[in-house]
């Protein structure tokens, strides 16, 4: 039996980060699931065929270079494909509806079945994996994680104000936590690691202590 550690938390908490850095370190497989939603709306742009969707998303895979996630399809990088405005609005409109997430459930199990696993989202533990082997919920202040997607966007060359990116990651948590399908919640069997006075390193450090504190490798 492949054995499955989930990362769940809010917007900008560092959740994939984490995830990228723990299965570099153990050597497991990693699951983007926002990046499987965002492909769920690439391929829903130019196919209608619901079966060869959900074929055509069992054939992706993710590949860590460069402390990022590249999006594989057929062996091909369609990571930029995924990050199109097309493809932002596409995924914005489908990713609320149940009948995407009871698609994208089993899809994402999936992903389980030929190694263990690492899962990163917003329901990884309550709702995809309620029986992983080990349960992360990653938070930060709502002002550390706006920093955070500051430093992200300014990389990107894009002009941005700290205060409206507070603003919307207060929203965004508002609408995560309290939505009807699937909410943002810490379950009870999930670890909390507060990220907001930590650094990258630190919080892999806590995470690998509390794991192997409960000899699941």
């Amino acid at each position: 039996m492949n054995k499955v550690i989930t990362i769940d938390g809010p917007s900008a908490s560092g959740k994939g980060t984490l995830a990228i850095l723990l299965a570099e370190r153990l050597n497991w497989k990693i699951l983007d699931s926002g990046a499987l939603y965002r492909a769920f709306a690439y391929f829903s742009i130019s196919e209608n065929d619901q079966k060869l969707i959900e074929q055509n998303l069992r054939k992706i895979s993710f590949n860590i270079a460069d402390n990022s996630i590249q999006v594989l399809f057929e062996n091909e990088d369609i990571s930029g494909h995924l990050r199109t405005e097309e493809t932002a609005i596409q995924a914005s409109k489908i990713s609320s509806l149940p009948s995407t997430r009871e698609i994208l459930l089993p899809i994402q199990r999936f992903f389980s079945e030929t190694s263990n696993l690492i899962a990163d989202g917003r329901d990884m533990g309550s709702v995809v994996f309620p029986n992983a082997n080990f349960k992360f919920f990653l938070d930060a202040a709502p002002e550390v994680r706006a920093k955070r997607r500051y430093l992200e966007l300014q990389k990107r060359g894009q002009e941005v104000n700290m205060h409206d990116l507070i603003n919307d990651i207060v929203e965004r948590d508002k609408k995560d936590r309290t939505r009807e399908l699937s909410p943002l919640i810490k379950t009870e069997d999930s670890i909390l690691l507060d990220s907001t006075n930590l650094n990258q390193e630190s919080i892999l450090a806590e995470a690998l202590q509390h794991i192997k504190e409960r000899n699941i490798l």
